[in-house]
C-alpha cells in the first residue's frame, strides 16, 4: 500500500481529483493507494471554509477504485483538533488558508502511517509518483524540493513545502511537527505552516528540482506544482493558474503533456455535477411532495 495526504475544504476537490489522475494514470505499480484528506469546518472565519463533503469523498473513491479496487479515499476531520491548538492562533489568518496548517497534525492522527507523501492539491504527475515515494528517508524527517523563489529570495536551501515525502516515524520520534505547532500558536510567521516546519527541522533530505518543478515542466519532470508564478510578459505580473483551469494551462503554458489526464477529469468532473444537480432536484421534488401532503 502507498500512501497520500491532502489538506483542504470543498474547493480542493478539482485539485485533488486531477492530481490522484495523474498519479494512477502515469504508474505503473499494481499497489493500492490509499489517499487521507485532512478537513475541518471553520466557517466562522469565511463562509467557504467548510469540510470537503461525503458526496466529493464517495466520487473521489469511485475514480480510484476504477484502476484499483484494492484504493481507498478517507476523509479526516480535524475540526475539533485544530480548535484546540489552534483557534485564534497568529496564523489563523494564513497566507494562503487556516488548511495550510493541517498537514503539521499529521502525528497526532493514528491512522497515518510511517511514511507518507503530503501533496499540495495543486501538483500533477507528469512522471510515476513512485520515482519520488521509493525515495529512501529511513534517516530524515522528510524529503523536500527547493522553493523555486525561495533559494533566491531567502537562502538556498528554503523549502516548498508543498511536497513533503514524510518520515511520520522519525517524525514522532524528534516531534518536529510538535515544535511547528508550538510556533504556530505563539508567533506571527511570514509563511505559516512552511516557515514553522523549516525552524523545527533536525534533518531532512534536499531533493531535486524535478521533483517539485514550480515554474517549468521539462521531460524530466515527475512532479509540476501549479503554485502562484511570476510572468514577464506582456508586463511583470503574477498569475495563479490551477491544473483544473483547462483553458489557460493551454493558452498560457502551452502544455499538452497532461491532456489525457485533463480530459479524464473535465468528463468525471461533469459527471459528478450532474449528479449532484440530479439529486438535487430529486431532493426539491421530494419537499415539495411532503409540503402538499400536509
Amino acid at each position: 500500500m502507498r500512501y497520500l495526504l491532502f489538506a483542504g475544504n470543498y474547493k480542493v476537490f478539482d485539485g485533488i481529483l486531477t492530481c490522484l489522475l495523474s498519479v494512477v494514470k502515469r504508474t505503473q505499480t499494481k499497489e493500492p493507494i490509499t489517499a487521507f484528506i485532512l478537513t475541518m469546518d471553520v466557517s466562522y472565519i469565511n463562509k467557504d471554509f467548510v469540510p470537503v463533503t461525503d458526496e466529493q469523498i464517495d466520487f473521489l473513491r469511485g475514480v480510484m477504485h476504477a484502476y484499483n479496487k484494492e484504493s481507498e479515499v478517507k476523509k479526516i476531520d480535524v475540526s475539533e483538533l485544530y480548535a484546540s491548538q489552534f483557534w485564534r492562533c497568529p496564523n489563523e489568518g494564513a497566507y494562503c488558508s487556516p488548511y495550510t496548517l493541517l498537514r503539521l497534525f499529521a502525528d497526532e492522527i493514528a491512522e497515518i502511517p510511517d511514511k507518507i507523501l503530503y501533496l499540495d492539491a495543486d501538483v500533477m504527475f507528469n512522471r510515476d509518483f513512485t520515482l519520488l515515494y521509493d525515495i529512501d528517508v529511513s534517516d530524515v524527517e522528510y524529503a523536500a524540493a527547493r522553493d523555486h523563489y525561495g533559494k533566491f529570495l531567502l537562502y538556498y536551501n528554503y523549502i516548498n513545502a508543498g511536497v513533503l515525502l514524510l518520515n511520520m516515524k522519525m517524525i514522532r520520534e524528534t516531534g518536529a511537527l510538535v515544535k511547528a505547532r508550538e510556533l504556530i500558536r505563539s508567533r506571527k510567521l511570514l509563511f505559516a505552516d512552511q516557515s514553522a516546519l523549516i525552524r523545527s527541522t533536525s534533518k531532512k533530505k534536499m531533493l531535486p528540482q524535478k521533483f517539485n518543478d514550480q515554474k517549468f515542466l521539462h521531460k524530466s519532470t515527475v512532479v509540476r506544482h501549479f503554485s502562484k508564478r511570476l510572468f514577464y510578459f506582456p508586463f511583470p505580473h503574477t498569475d495563479n493558474i490551477k491544473q483544473w483551469n483547462v483553458e489557460k494551462v493551454h493558452s498560457v503554458f502551452r502544455y499538452h503533456e497532461f491532456d489525457d489526464i485533463l480530459e479524464e477529469y473535465l468528463v468525471l468532473k461533469s459527471r459528478f455535477e450532474n449528479g449532484a444537480q440530479a439529486e438535487a432536484a430529486t431532493g426539491e421534488s421530494e419537499r415539495r411532495i411532503l409540503r402538499r401532503e400536509e
